[in-house]
């Protein structure tokens, strides 16, 4: 699957999403290169240029102190104004990952100086939105398998892989497994 994969760094939220990253730099006054992990609707949204979000899902190697005032303002290529800012409360434990998502995350080029930025892969974006599994996370699902940069049974085998690490009770999380493996073969169709 990895041969169709193709970033879209030229979208007005992937531009925002650099000059974040650009902030936050020089906020954090940073000289060590510090890994970041994107995930959520922003990771999304490189992938497919379609899904539009504000937050910014991101895990960062490094222990550093986020500033919860930072934003930068981007209009769309429709003109809609919005806000692109950091989810300082993000964390992903709460999501199903399995062992092996920052090994196998795809390096985004930004032209940053520190941060070195990866989106996770799709495959395992698809299995990140299973424990929550909003409607927003249902889409997101469709909208990956649609653009064959994975499908339902590479999900599957990622997903059970991931249930040992998963912290929290797995009823719920089995039946979400199975709602995100439905919508995944009917968009593979």
């Amino acid at each position: 699957m990895a041969a169709n994969i193709f970033l879209h760094t030229d979208t007005a939220l992937a531009q925002g999403l650099q000059a974040l990253f650009k902030r936050l730099e020089a906020r954090l006054g940073l000289s060590v290169p510090v890994k970041v992990f994107l995930a959520g609707g922003m990771a999304v949204h490189l992938y497919t240029a379609g899904r539009v979000t504000t937050d910014v899902d991101a895990e960062f190697g490094a222990r550093l102190l986020l500033p919860n005032d930072l934003a930068v303002e981007v209009a769309l290529e429709d003109g809609t104004p919005q806000l692109v800012y950091l989810d300082t409360n993000y964390n992903p434990t709460f999501a199903l990952m399995h062992e092996d998502y920052q090994n196998d995350a795809i390096p985004v080029e930004l032209g940053l100086e520190w941060f070195h930025v990866y989106v996770l892969s799709p495959c395992d974006l698809a299995v990140s939105k299973i424990a929550r599994l909003a409607e927003s996370d249902r889409e997101d699902i469709v909208a990956l398998v649609r653009l064959g940069l994975t499908n339902a049974d590479a999900i599957e085998q990622r997903a059970l892989s991931a249930l040992s690490g998963y912290v929290g009770g797995q009823a719920m999380l089995l039946l979400n497994l199975r709602d995100a493996l439905s919508l995944a073969r009917a968009a593979e169709g």
